[in-house]
């Protein structure tokens, strides 16, 4: 094959993560929303039924359906059934930086405005257990707790150690991870909520 036909065939090619059709893709909202005049962030705390996570504290959001005609589109409707407002009360969303997880998902965050009030929201009980919300100053004025996270290599039995330089004492070079933590009156926001959460802060400021 001549190589200015190799070339074209990657001309108008639009690049993505590499091997991301084998990962499970996810879009979340940080919901901001007035709270006696004042801009707060709204939580979720997961329902105790559900499967994946019970009890913790989450933003909205949920795995991208094929009817969803994009990350953001997947956003405001998770956000709009698992608070039980119309999609039309969720405006000015913009998009965060995304996250590809270790754990084989692509996460997509947006921020967004909340146009209803916290009495007006009508959680879904069987994803949600409640909501409370946060002002935003609180969380500006406090950096969160930072733990490391080590992941170890673990290659499998059959893996062909003399074929690579080292052998078995290759040097993998396995990465750490900080693990975010706020805290809010009786209220732990850990794991991936608080990553986001610490990443929308600092473009703040």
């Amino acid at each position: 094959m001549d190589v200015n036909e190799i070339l074209q065939l990657f001309k108008d090619r639009t690049p993505k993560v590499l091997g991301s059709e084998t990962f499970s893709e996810y879009a979340i909202l940080l919901p901001l929303i007035e709270v006696n005049g004042q801009t707060h962030v709204l939580f979720e705390v997961r329902s105790l039924n559900m499967r994946r996570q019970p009890g913790e504290i989450c933003f909205p959001g949920g795995r991208i359906d094929r009817s969803d005609s994009d990350e953001k589109a997947a956003a405001i409707r998770e956000t709009s059934e698992e608070l039980g407002i119309h999609t039309d009360t969720i405006s000015d969303v913009y998009p965060l930086d995304y996250i590809v997880s270790p754990f084989g998902t692509i996460i997509y965050p947006y921020v967004g405005k909340i146009n209803v009030s916290i009495k007006q929201l009508k959680p879904n009980q069987a994803e949600v257990d409640e909501i409370f919300t946060t002002p935003l100053t609180y969380l500006q004025e406090r950096e969160p707790d930072l733990y490391n996270i080590k992941f170890k290599m673990e290659p499998e039995e059959s893996f062909p150690f003399k074929q690579i330089p080292g052998g078995e004492n290759y040097n993998w070079q396995a990465r750490n991870m900080k693990e975010h933590f706020y805290y809010y009156e009786d209220k732990v926001i850990w794991g991936l909520t608080a990553r986001v959460l610490h990443h929308f802060v600092k473009l703040l400021s």
